[in-house]
């Protein structure tokens, strides 16, 4: 199964495509990115400009096209900072699933920052040692304290690059009153939070955000090791991320696009996220800072995975969707798959040696199945006239790739499966065209027999081997051994529907 994962941050719209394994696995496929800077102006004046939603909207139609192409199945959006505070981001939202077909998500700071916390820790080995994880975005910064390996302490602050590159830093390069006014905005913000786990030594700081990891790749560059596309779990000293900070606020636009390890897209608030990045590093004397590659994309993606692991499986298992929905719907349901699987086993061989007779089509042996395999769904509902229930579920659930007329018979094979027989003054029975009337007598009346089969729901009739004569069909059951005296009394008590549409009596034998 493939599925992509989107993020719309106030800098970037970013996209991984990964192929799902069973196994709780992704293999990474595709990555796309484009700076939209969704959060430029936004996050001071609290609305999204018209040209921004433009931008937003275009990229994630690329983007929507790319995942297309490959294959995907499921693309899960999330939207972050920027268009949770904008007044007009339902505007942006609509205009995406309207434009796009595409459905975004705004979640909060604190599940953010979860999603963050999953996705790094897939990538690092966060150990037993208290670890702060630090996401700096264009809008709010995420903090994750991690001791033992969990997160104890999910944090969001609306202190990202582009809100503090908006209020401070005016000039270029920025003046010594506004490093120092935002210095005492930190303070301000940080400390107080600090102060809550600073007993806990936080002494490595994992970061995982574009700005930390360019950080990083400048340092990098500037000790003569680049990590030339090696970012994950690369090193740096908090030393080294002080001397980046020395040579960013010194220099102007222009200079700094010469700097090597630079992202040229970023050179309008690098300078910000380094302010930011060395503060922490100092403010908790951290000794190492740790670059990640990945993030909340990641995160959204293993997500995903823990909370659809059954259907991933059913996916690799199940290639066919109209055989995957149906057993979606059924272990939804919490049906037994175990007792339909039976039923619907029996009911094919019944199929198999007298649908000629009955008059049947092949695409019949389908529906028979598929009506098997849901006829007690309706148990989800209430015990009572369960066939009644198994009707609407199945006519009502999202079962994809079937035609409307097929979805009739299948729900109307499964409704009359006990009690009443069809009936031309049923409501719903005589609006279907009597070749399909035919049909849904005949796939009740095997559907009735094959329950009644398993009666027990043990699986105690292994095979059956049908003798036919002039007025007279037996079916005999192959039990090795078990005792059936309850599926051939079952059995018995409800051949009649099909012995009527067979026109000859109905009798059953156990094998010897």
């Amino acid at each position: 199964m493939r599925i992509a994962a989107v993020d719309v941050g106030s800098n970037s719209i970013h996209m991984v495509v990964a192929q799902l394994e069973k196994d709780g696995r992704f293999r990474v496929l595709d990555r796309a990115k484009e700076m939209v800077r969704l959060g430029q102006h936004t996050l001071s004046k609290g609305r999204l400009s018209k040209s921004a939603i433009e931008a937003g909207v275009r990229t994630l139609a690329a983007f929507r096209t790319l995942a297309d192409r490959q294959g995907v199945a499921r693309i899960q959006a999330v939207a972050t900072s920027a268009v949770r505070e904008a007044r007009n981001g339902g505007d942006f939202i609509r205009a995406v699933q309207n434009e796009v077909g595409l459905r975004v998500k705004v979640i909060p700071g604190r599940e953010e920052a979860r999603l963050i916390y999953l996705g790094v820790r897939h990538a690092i080995d966060l150990g037993r040692k208290p670890a702060l994880i630090v996401d700096i975005g264009g809008g709010s910064v995420e903090l994750i304290l991690v001791e033992n390996g969990e997160a104890v302490v999910l944090e969001s602050v609306k202190i990202g690059v582009a809100r503090l590159s908006e209020r401070f830093f005016t000039g270029d390069p920025p003046k010594a009153k506004a490093l120092a006014d935002l210095e005492a905005m930190l303070e301000k913000k940080l400390d107080p939070l600090f102060a809550q786990f600073s007993d806990d030594r936080v002494r490595r700081v994992v970061g995982s955000s574009g700005t930390m990891l360019n950080l990083a790749s400048i340092a990098g560059h500037l000790r003569g090791e680049p990590p030339n596309g090696h970012l994950n779990n690369f090193v740096v000293s908090p030393d080294e991320i002080a001397q980046v900070r020395r040579l960013l606020v010194k220099t102007g636009r222009e200079d700094r696009l010469s700097i090597r390890g630079l992202d040229a897209k970023r050179v309008d608030l690098i300078v910000a996220g380094a302010c930011l990045t060395d503060y922490i590093l100092r403010r908790l004397r951290a000794k190492q800072l740790i670059a990640c590659t990945y993030a909340l994309r990641e995160g959204v993606l293993l997500d995903f995975i823990a909370r659809h692991r059954k259907g991933i499986e059913e996916t690799e298992r199940i290639s066919n969707p109209r055989r995957r929905s149906v057993a979606r719907l059924a272990r939804h349901l919490g049906e037994s798959l175990k007792h339909g699987s039976q039923v619907a086993r029996l009911a094919l061989q019944l199929f198999d040696e007298l649908s000629e007779k009955l008059g049947l089509e092949q695409d019949a042996r389908e529906w028979l199945e598929f009506a098997a395999l849901l006829h007690d769904i309706g148990h989800h509902i209430g015990h009572k006239n369960h066939q009644r229930h198994s009707y609407y579920l199945i006519n009502n659930s999202e079962l994809l790739g079937f035609q409307r007329s097929e979805l009739e018979i299948i729900a109307q094979a499964a409704r009359y499966h006990r009690k009443s027989t069809p009936k031309d003054s049923d409501p719903e029975f005589q609006t279907l065209p009597r070749a399909e009337r035919n049909t849904v007598r005949s796939l009740s009346a095997l559907l009735r027999v094959a329950d009644a089969l398993d009666r027990s729901h043990y699986g105690v009739v292994r095979n059956l081997a049908i003798h036919r004569e002039d007025d007279n069909i037996t079916i005999e059951l192959q039990t090795d051994g078990e005792d059936a005296a309850l599926e051939m009394w079952e059995a018995e008590q409800r051949a009649g529907p099909l012995a009527e549409e067979l026109g000859v009596d109905v009798e059953f034998h156990l094998a010897s």
